[in-house]
């Protein structure tokens, strides 16, 4: 670790900088509650008001320090791990926090199967035993090493003695307790979430803390069209814009030109595989057949979506892995040969003697070669053109119907429901709104989806992506219906790596079989989201150093000189 137990305060913020001044960032959340629980309808920003046991540094790829835990130690039998509470923790309403307290949150999680968090928890989390007031036990199913430390970097720890007679799993307006820098001052359901900075905030002279949380007030606008809000910071409604792979040329105005909007990139590179994933329910026919998913893949023309829509600024994720040591390149090596060899004839032989690539095409026209090799597959798979339509064996025609909840992910779609169409697969789009789509997720009931999301360094999630008891398990990450021997096998070898070495072994076999059996089509890989805001900030001097996670918005600040300057301009 970079930092010693002594340090004063990171490198990358500056420990003397101001407070004041207001942040206004545009959400696409169309939150329905402020319960900590509930994703994806809570209001966005919730973190600033709840606190995490450690917080992960931005200069250190995998390094994490004490926020709530003051001090951290691994049991000797790599089953449990020991917390120490630091003594001046403090709810909003002075009252202590306490190990009754993370007992109360992990217990609650434990026993709320609906919960988004649950999925974090379930694989490693198996009790939580409390020693005294400061100190207590997490025990885990498995070894903790490379899985529970960025578990408990992202579960919020809640107030018993708020919580007790209250049930945190359903959904309320309320402005909740906290212990964090800022607390809830104002809330309209769906349309904004104001947070106001707490000055008597216990953690503020925190090492992990100076220099950071510097504004006043945080406001979230919820702006449900991507192309309003851009407006919006046009027009100076919004502070900043951040955006994962879309057009910032939509930004070209006089004040950019003047140097008042600035357009950059946010360092964000604690995440890795693919940014947006094509899911396809592997529960339903036909997608539980491997022939067709990758027919289905074949037509995803993603070159020709990244020169149309995206200006060729996406990258092709060819790994659930991408830009880490847990990606297969080449051909297995001889460990992940010996972890791949019991299940042979359970697997694509292409497992073993190709590398994978998705096809590349040029990005112009119809993709004619992709959509012939599709073709042949449906062909081979039972699949018939009759009149135009895709007929099956049994004599149903080929339907497939997206989920989508924002005109972004419909964008998106459409060219593809037009290659689709060229197949004879009747394709439709069906909008819904925030509450409707994840109730059919929890439910399973869709055909596919585009999914947000990627894989954490290291990556922890795997048994809720990719095991079979995650299939059915509501709200897991295993959207697409995985349940295979082998996959479960190496997410299992994967759990119980001791090293790097091993975990990485585990992870490059466990690659080459989801890519190979075509479960979902990784879309464009992760890459640092783009970042427009107007320059009445201030900006830690070191702040290229956090080259794994940019201070913002918690180490800016707000600059009345330079934010004068606008305004009177304007």
């Amino acid at each position: 670790m970079k930092y010693p137990p002594d340090f004063r305060h990171f490198a990358f913020v500056n420990p003397d900088a101001p407070k004041g001044g207001t942040l206004v960032m545009p959400s696409m959340t169309d939150f329905s509650t402020l319960s900590p629980l509930l994703n994806p309808q809570r209001a966005p920003g919730l973190n600033w008001v709840y606190e995490t046991l450690l917080l992960r540094a931005g200069d250190e790829p995998a390094a994490y320090y004490g926020s709530l835990a003051e001090q951290i130690a691994l049991g000797a039998d790599r089953r449990s791990i020991v917390f120490r509470l630091h003594p001046g923790a403090r709810w909003h309403d002075g009252m202590p926090i306490t190990s009754n307290d993370v007992k109360f949150t992990f217990d609650a999680i434990k026993a709320d199967a609906t919960s988004s968090t649950i999925r974090m928890a379930s694989p490693w989390f198996e009790s939580v035993d409390i020693v005294n007031d400061r100190e207590f036990v997490i025990r885990t199913i498995a070894d903790p090493s490379l899985s529970l430390t960025p578990l408990a970097n992202y579960i919020p720890i809640l107030p018993a003695h708020y919580w007790g007679d209250k049930d945190p799993t359903i959904a309320t307006l309320t402005p909740p307790l906290g212990s964090g820098p800022y607390r809830i001052a104002a809330v309209e359901k769906g349309r904004f979430v104001r947070y106001e900075r707490v000055t008597d905030y216990w953690g503020r002279d925190l090492p992990v803390n100076r220099g950071r949380f510097n504004f006043d007030t945080i406001l979230y606008d919820v702006y449900r069209d991507a192309t309003v809000a851009r407006e919006a910071l046009r027009k100076g409604l919004l502070d900043v814009w951040l955006q994962w792979g879309h057009d910032i040329l939509a930004f070209d105005t006089p004040a950019r030109d003047k140097g008042w909007l600035v357009q950059g990139k946010r360092r964000y590179r604690m995440d890795i595989g693919a940014r947006f994933w094509l899911i396809l329910n592997n529960r339903r026919h036909p997608f539980d057949d491997a022939q067709v998913r990758e027919a289905l893949s074949l037509a995803f023309d993603f070159e020709w979506q990244n020169r149309a829509l995206f200006t060729g600024r996406l990258t092709r994720a060819d790994s659930y892995f991408q830009n880490s040591v847990f990606a297969a390149t080449g051909l297995p090596s001889e460990s992940e040969r010996e972890l791949l060899e019991p299940f042979r004839d359970q697997i694509p032989e292409r497992v073993f003697t190709e590398a994978f690539r998705f096809p590349r095409t040029s990005g112009v026209g119809r993709n004619r070669p992709g959509l012939v090799r599709a073709q042949a597959l449906l062909a081979e798979a039972g699949w018939q053109m009759r009149n135009g339509v895709l007929i099956g064996e049994g004599g149903e025609p080929f339907t497939i119907e997206f989920l989508a909840r924002v005109p972004a992910e419909q964008r998106r779609l459409l060219p593809y429901v037009d290659a689709l169409t060229a197949l004879g697969i009747e394709s439709r789009i069906r909008m819904v709104e925030g509450a409707q789509y994840a109730n059919r997720l929890r439910n399973r009931d869709y055909d596919a989806f585009i999914r947000i999301g990627d894989f954490g360094l290291p990556p922890w999630e795997l048994h809720l992506a990719f095991h079979s008891q995650a299939v059915d398990a509501p709200l897991s990450f295993n959207h697409a219906g995985i349940g295979h021997p082998a996959v479960d096998a190496l997410v299992d070898a994967a759990k119980a790596a001791s090293t790097l070495d091993s975990m990485a072994a585990a992870c490059r076999a466990l690659d080459r079989v989801l890519l190979w059996s075509f479960y979902q089509i990784p879309l464009d890989a992760v890459d640092d989201p783009h970042l427009v805001y107007w320059d009445k900030f201030g900006r830690p001097q070191r702040e290229a150093e956090a080259t794994y996670l940019s201070p913002f918005p918690d180490g800016w600040w707000y600059d009345p000189v330079k934010a004068d300057r606008i305004e009177n301009a304007n």
